[in-house]
């Protein structure tokens, strides 16, 4: 097991440079032409495809990191170069690591590498839970997913919004519910090969922020997929169900939803995006204060902003070494008995909102115009509060950890 540490060997020190290189030379040169554009920004897709960043082999390498520390490094490098962009380069991250939660060996290799394509003809993926009356409410999800014994297919019917690259993915991700009887522990997620008749793109999003990113619903029309496109399979489902009604007979512990599998693990990782946005923000705001003269002299040299600095530091600092602890147990396998996965998403995430509102008051006139990137961070930083779980719910989660709650 390895013990936790501040400090990245070598190896990660040379991925962080590469990765950092790559944002501030590719990534932060396209930011505003794609942020007003409110279109997926492919040919930075494809860009970081032919480096290796966009691909299977790299993600998986971070992913197994022994530390832990490859995930989060690699999210706080990308979105410190832009939030809208790097999250059209992860995105597909979601649905992969819906498989990898979910997924049988033979699925995860039959469809994470289709979710990535290849260097001359990138694909993206999308993971498929959020409905228009069911976002934090998993339990209120209306999508149905009913099984055709005789054809053995599932046919999936309902609507899904809020799906970074919903409707332009090559592989769809879909959590729909199988036993309606048992609330949010009926629920199982399926594959949606391409071409697949009956999915659609619904509405388009145009958002406040993250604007570079596909944001839209999708719509499932009787869509029929093969019996093993079932994540997990048939089986394991039949089991999970039999011992969740049973459960819910006996008034026992409660079991993990697909959904709930996925989110856990990825909620360091939003926390380091957050951390990545709200360095940038800070690094701008401190040039800026540095250079910015008032009254002759630079307006670093006053207290009021000087100290305004200073906590800023201190929140990233701090946000950071929240998300690394947390990304360190999910690796090592322990147990996050007091939510250390949530904890870190929220103080990323509200870390990310109050710095870049912070920056845009350094900057004073110039922070509110689209002349200087930290109105854009601004905007982008408002997201974390809000996808894959609200600071609210975080805020839930950790106190029904502390009261030895069950999680909802």
């Amino acid at each position: 097991m390895a013990e936790f540490t501040m400090e990245l060997n070598d190896e990660q020190k040379e991925v962080r440079d590469w990765l950092h290189g790559f944002a501030a030379d590719v990534i932060r040169p396209a930011a505003s032409e794609w942020d007003e554009r409110e279109e997926t920004p492919w040919p930075v897709i494809q860009e970081a495809a032919k480096l290796g960043i966009y691909s299977l082999d790299f993600y998986a390498q971070q992913f197994f990191d022994p530390t832990g520390l490859g995930i989060p490094m690699t999210m706080e490098e990308l979105f410190w170069g832009d939030a809208g962009i790097a999250l059209s380069i992860v995105g597909t991250g979601l649905a992969a690591v819906g498989v990898l939660a979910n997924g049988t060996e033979e699925q995860i290799g039959t469809w994470v590498p289709q979710m990535y394509g290849d260097a001359n003809d990138v694909k993206v993926a999308a993971f498929c839970s959020s409905e228009p009356d069911a976002g934090s409410d998993v339990g209120a999800m209306r999508t149905r997913a009913v099984y055709d014994e005789a054809k053995d297919e599932w046919v999936l019917n309902g609507t899904k919004t809020w799906a970074t690259n919903g409707g332009i993915a090559n592989v769809h991700v879909v959590v729909a519910v199988v036993d309606p009887e048992i609330g949010s522990k009926g629920h199982a997620s399926f594959i949606v090969p391409p071409n697949t008749p009956g999915l659609s793109q619904g509405q388009k999003f145009k958002k406040h922020g993250i604007r570079a990113s596909h944001t839209a619903e999708v719509v499932l029309e009787n869509v029929r997929i093969p019996g093993h496109c079932l994540l997990g399979g048939k089986d394991k489902l039949d089991e999970r169900l039999a011992r969740a009604r049973e459960r819910a007979k006996t008034g026992g512990e409660r079991v993990k939803n697909a959904a709930m599998a996925t989110f856990e693990a990825s909620r360091p990782a939003v926390g380091a995006m957050a951390v990545g946005t709200a360095r940038a923000a800070y690094e701008e705001a401190l040039e800026y204060a540095k250079t910015r003269s008032q009254f002759g002299r630079p307006i670093i040299d006053n207290q009021g902003v000087a100290f305004q600095l200073a906590d800023m530091r201190t929140q990233i600092d701090a946000a950071r070494l929240l998300v690394w602890r947390a990304s360190w147990m999910a690796t090592t396998g322990k147990k996050f008995e007091n939510a250390e996965g949530s904890m870190s998403k929220l103080y990323a995430s509200e870390t990310a909102k109050k710095v870049t509102a912070q920056a845009i008051q350094i900057l004073g006139g110039n922070g509110f115009t689209r002349e200087y990137p930290v109105e854009r961070m601004h905007r982008d930083a408002a997201i974390y509060t809000i996808f894959e779980g609200t600071s609210e719910i975080q805020r839930l989660v950790i106190a029904r950890t502390l009261a030895g709650m069950p999680i909802r």
